[in-house]
């Protein structure tokens, strides 16, 4: 197929489709976000690419339970898409207390709309309004639930998604071939049961048919039956996965359920440079569907932002970047990020500020490996600085930077999407004052995470004299300012491998160098990740030794311990330090986190935290 020419919003009602001189689409996509046409909501660019390849694409946002807005555009042609959401729909709706959330960044109004387990809830419904018509389910959610997972919020392990919904396949990690390549089958007359050689996806089949197939080639992990029963066969299941994550040496993956066996292709190879050109220069209106009489929160931090590269190989142990993205940094060219930047400018509400230019890492875009093309990353080892093989130099980014700010309009370029300190201090001296000179505005956002080189270790992050190096690099560049700038490290309490003791250590760090806890999680458990392996089995999935898991009060407690200042947690952090065996910071003292008695005099009732909710820069987006 041919082309479209691309609509200005991606039709939403029967009246929409009609003006576009339609009477059917090709392919409904159904979302928890409600429509942003802009290329960090997943509905505006599979819809674009879709497009782009020459398919009609209708979306249904946040339908309700009644069976009107799925009808609303009619009985599509080839398939429907189900996704989530930009968030998995439990991460999105619940605390880490499990406690609900009062609002939803990604609805009009900030009115949460989405259900619970949406991906079960809408491949229900459209299973039973299209009979006979192809449900392929896709996003973040559908992504990291593709196998048996242990679930947080009903502290179970759960089946595939893939093998609870009524559906016919899944797409995993970022979808733009996987879609279009199905869409074609499809097109072709293919029957959806005979698709099972599309990298990124995912397919299913009855235990009699397994068992018939030659299945020499594929990698079988335990079952769900036996990983929901067995902490140590949940463990060998995950390290299984995970060696199977790189499109250069991934095999199939199959894991049996009492009804079906789910099986995973290999992931797709890296995107090249102008794959990722085209699908972020898709015409985006970068503005939310027109029919919406509020606001949608979530756009405006990133609506003039631009995404330079996919993929982390920082691999860290909470993340699920990795599993989704891949260790391989994909990154754009040089030239696109401008050509996207230049038609940004001219778009009407901006104000001559790109609020964001970065990834996963902002610092990653350019880096590259002579491994990835042939053998993908490492398998045995972590990737960072300290590899001879990696290209660590900052040269690509800022020549980048500088192309940005010399654009007509573009008054300021900032990173809000953060950095990584280790990269930072291996590009030298001038990456971090080139950053701080131009685009930073008062604050820099760091991950250290923690500060205990035992829990960093678990966490694969940088030992703790890689971020006091890079602090005092930074502190070095602030002096003599009028204006001087801060930054704002992101920690975690409660991961696994951390104890109340490590705990009392970074209190006691934030104590002395004055920091602030302003961007802070409890750890919360996500499907798919190393760290929920260890949360969930009490092993490490890599070595198969104990790992101490902080659940419960512990939780609280440690949790309570990074916001020591805060009055309304004495009682809690006076009983952290009491179980460390370190009563000599409760009292009067000047080290002292808390007093012994009576309310503490001249310190604020709250440390000014801001909790970190699910929104267009959190999550998959961190340094």
């Amino acid at each position: 197929m041919t082309g479209r020419e691309q609509p200005a919003f991606l039709p939403m009602s029967r009246r929409e489709l009609e003006r576009l001189g339609l009477d059917e689409i090709d392919v409904l996509l159904v979302s928890g976000d409600a429509y942003v046409d802009h290329p960090s909501f997943g509905a505006a660019v599979i819809g674009r690419v879709l497009w782009d390849a020459g398919y009609t694409v209708g979306v249904c946002a946040q339908p309700g339970p009644e069976p009107g807005d799925l009808l609303a555009l009619g009985r599509p042609r080839l398939f429907v898409s189900v996704s989530a959401g930009a968030v998995d729909s439990m991460v999105n709706r619940y605390t880490p207390n499990r406690r609900r959330r009062a609002g939803d960044v990604y609805s009009p109004g900030g009115v949460p709309r989405r259900p619970d387990r949406a991906v079960l809830v809408y491949a229900d419904r459209v299973h039973a309004l299209f009979p006979g018509v192809p449900v392929v389910l896709g996003g973040i959610e559908a992504s990291l639930r593709r196998f048996a997972h242990y679930d947080y919020w009903s502290d179970t392990v759960r089946a595939s998604v893939l093998a609870d919904a009524p559906a016919d396949l899944l797409v995993y990690g970022p979808g733009e071939r996987q879609v279009v390549a199905v869409a074609e089958r499809l097109d072709a007359g293919e029957d959806v049961r005979a698709i099972r050689d599309v990298r990124g996806t995912m397919w299913k089949c009855a235990p009699k048919e397994w068992r018939a197939m030659d299945r020499e080639d594929f990698v079988e992990l335990p079952s769900f039956t036996e990983v929901a029963r067995d902490p140590a066969a949940f463990a060998a299941a995950h390290a299984l996965l995970a060696a199977e994550q790189d499109a250069c040496t991934a095999r199939p993956v199959a894991q049996p359920h009492p009804k079906t066996v789910v099986v995973q292709a290999p992931p797709p190879p890296p995107f090249l440079p102008a794959e990722l050109d085209r699908v972020y220069e898709l015409p985006y209106a970068r503005r939310q569907h027109p029919s919406y009489g509020e606001p949608v929160p979530a756009l405006e931090p990133v609506r003039f932002s631009i995404t330079t590269h996919r993929g982390c190989f920082g691999d860290c142990s909470f993340c699920a970047i990795s599993c989704h993205q891949g260790r391989v940094v994909q990154s754009r060219t040089a030239d696109s990020v401008v050509r996207e930047a230049e038609r940004m400018a001219r778009m009407p509400g901006f104000r001559g500020v790109i609020q964001d230019v970065g990834g996963p890492s902002a610092n990653m875009f350019g880096l590259s490996c002579p491994r990835w093309a042939t053998a993908g990353a490492c398998t045995d080892r972590q990737c960072g600085p300290d590899c001879p093989n990696l290209e660590t130099s900052a040269a690509a980014q800022l020549d980048l930077l500088a192309r940005l700010r010399a654009i007509p309009g573009v008054r300021r370029v900032f990173i809000g999407s953060g950095i990584r300190h280790d990269l930072a201090l291996a590009a030298g001296p001038e990456y971090l004052e080139e950053v701080c000179r131009h685009h930073v505005s008062g604050h820099l956002k760091v991950a250290p995470e923690h500060v205990v080189d035992a829990v960093l270790a678990r966490m694969h992050k940088p030992g703790r004299a890689v971020f006091e190096a890079f602090r005092s690099a930074f502190e070095a560049l602030q002096r003599g300012k009028e204006k001087r700038q801060y930054l704002v490290p992101y920690l975690i309490s409660g991961h696994p491998g951390c104890t109340v003791e490590d705990m009392v250590e970074l209190a006691e760090y934030l104590r002395d160098e004055g920091l602030y806890t302003e961007q802070v999680q409890d750890f919360t458990p996500t499907p798919m990740t190393l760290a929920t392996a260890m949360y969930a089995t009490g092993l490490d999935p890599c070595t198969g030794e104990p790992v101490h898991v902080p659940k419960g009060r512990e939780k609280q407690v440690q949790r309570a311990l990074l916001h020591y200042r805060d009055e309304r947690n004495r009682e809690l952090v006076t009983e952290g330090l009491r179980a460390a065996g370190r009563d000599d910071l409760i009292g009067a003292g000047p080290r002292c986190l808390v007093p012994a008695s009576g309310p503490r005099t001249g310190v604020r009732a709250s440390s000014g935290r801001r909790e970190r909710t699910p929104g267009p820069r959190s999550g998959p987006r961190r340094p």
